[in-house]
């Protein structure tokens, strides 16, 4: 099946849009200093910003170790200069990283809180569904006694708060 024989699915398609809608909206909220923030973590983290500082560093250390006898000497060995410039570099490229990381670490947590509240309702559904199908079942007089168990747990409410409880505990124990 070729790209345009492919049968739209009306619902993912709105699926898809939201999401991209969602992003699109945190990503223009942003503040300035936000964006100047993430232009320079990405610029950091590319392989032109590792290539500039070869061909920086590179050029830096021969020409002060005066190597390059056509360009005078700025800053000589131990290269006082060039340590402060890193150091400096190294502070701000930290910080622009972090201030990345943790707007990044709210928008995970956002998204999920988001996938809570829906797995949550799904989960919700699902027991009306099951406890529908029960009734229709019961009326029609079709039962499998040997599921009646099973289907008795599925049907209740999930107790959240009792799972929680349950998953943090055997995850202390584990720790």
């Amino acid at each position: 099946m070729t790209k345009r024989e492919r049968p739209t699915f009306e619902a993912i398609r709105r699926n898809i849009e939201a999401v991209a809608n969602m992003e699109e909206k945190h990503l223009s909220s942003r503040r300035t200093g936000d964006k100047v923030a993430d232009i320079f973590a990405a610029f950091s983290g590319s392989m032109t910003f590792v290539v500039l500082h070869i061909l920086i560093y590179g050029a830096w250390i021969p020409i002060n170790l005066h190597l390059v006898p056509f360009i005078p000497v700025f800053d000589p060995y131990p290269f006082m200069l060039l340590s402060m410039v890193v150091s400096l570099e190294a502070i701000f490229l930290s910080t622009f990283v972090l201030m990345k990381q943790n707007r990044m670490s709210k928008r995970a947590d956002s998204r999920a809180h988001l996938d809570l509240q829906i797995n949550l309702l799904a989960e919700r559904e699902m027991t009306m569904v099951l406890q529908m199908l029960r009734q229709i079942g019961t009326r029609v007089g079709v039962r499998d006694r040997s599921l009646d168990r099973e289907l008795d747990e599925l049907t209740d409410e999930t107790p959240l708060e009792m799972l929680a409880e349950e998953i943090e505990e055997k995850l202390s124990r584990e720790i």
